[in-house]
């Protein structure tokens, strides 16, 4: 039995458009533009730019991008939304030639790494003076 026959329509689309294996990554974000909640083209877009580009998890947090499930390089992040809009396109019905004036979101500059000094805390009750550190092995 292929699976044709048992995937649903705009999926077996999505494995068609990326069946090489290094597109595994895309056809997966294809399909996610299948499945997406959006009711309408325009929300299915909006999907997947939320899905494809990083965006700070707490609010006025820069740093907490990282934690952001997306691709991560604006290369990866324009082929990511590329392939979900072509899911979105195959679950609609729109044609590819209108998928190709659907232009991305300009790409955030990434947020400054900044470090943070690591902080070890000692249990209570606890010190660490060298008199106290037996100089034998185990």
């Amino acid at each position: 039995m292929k699976t044709d026959q048992w995937a649903p329509p705009c999926n077996s689309r999505c494995n068609n458009k990326y069946t090489a294996v290094t597109q595994i990554p895309w056809r997966i974000f294809c399909k996610k533009g299948c499945d997406a909640d959006g009711e309408t083209w325009e929300g299915c877009l909006g999907e997947c730019d939320e899905m494809c580009y990083k965006d700070p998890v707490f609010k006025n947090q820069k740093w907490s991008s990282y934690i952001d499930r997306s691709p991560g390089s604006a290369s990866y992040s324009e082929e990511c939304f590329r392939a979900c809009i072509s899911g979105c396109a195959y679950k609609f019905d729109v044609p590819q030639e209108k998928t190709s004036e659907v232009h991305s979101r300009e790409p955030k500059p990434e947020p400054e790494a900044t470090r943070t000094k690591r902080v070890i805390a000692e249990p209570p009750g606890r010190t660490t003076d060298n008199d106290e550190i037996a100089n034998t092995s185990a």
